[in-house]
């Protein structure tokens, strides 16, 4: 199939598909004419690329884990350093949400000592725009 069936059948633009070529996810064949032709299994690989990058995951981990994929999300063959490379993503996530749920208590503090100076009959509007 031409990149505009695959397009069709993915929901995903065939700009995105030329990006994922180029980072080495897919691997599509040339016509005689040139043109990108894709087998069934394109359709497949680029769910999975999807799924993954909702997972959060880098084009460059997809390409790593690319080979491991086996059948619909998420499943994929336990190829070496597979669990490696997903847990430290998962790990990475948390510290971030760690960093972020820290950042949100620090802030609220700061709103809530705020508050208090400012008379009940005030409505705070947020921050003077400068001209």
């Amino acid at each position: 199939m031409l990149i505009g069936e695959l397009s069709r059948r993915t929901g995903v633009r065939t700009h995105q598909l030329r990006y994922y070529e180029a980072q080495g996810l897919l691997e599509p064949r040339r016509g005689a004419s040139g043109y990108r032709e894709y087998g069934e299994d394109a359709v497949l690989a680029v769910r999975q690329i999807r799924n993954l990058l909702g997972a959060g995951l880098s084009t460059e981990e997809i390409s790593y884990l690319l080979p491991c994929l086996s059948g619909p999300a998420p499943e994929m063959k336990p190829c070496p350093e597979l669990l490696d490379t997903l847990r430290a993503r998962l790990t990475g996530m948390d510290e971030h949400i760690d960093t972020l749920v820290r950042s949100r208590r620090v802030l609220r503090t700061y709103i809530e000592a705020t508050e208090r100076l400012v008379p009940h009959a005030e409505v705070v509007a947020g921050p003077p725009h400068r001209t």
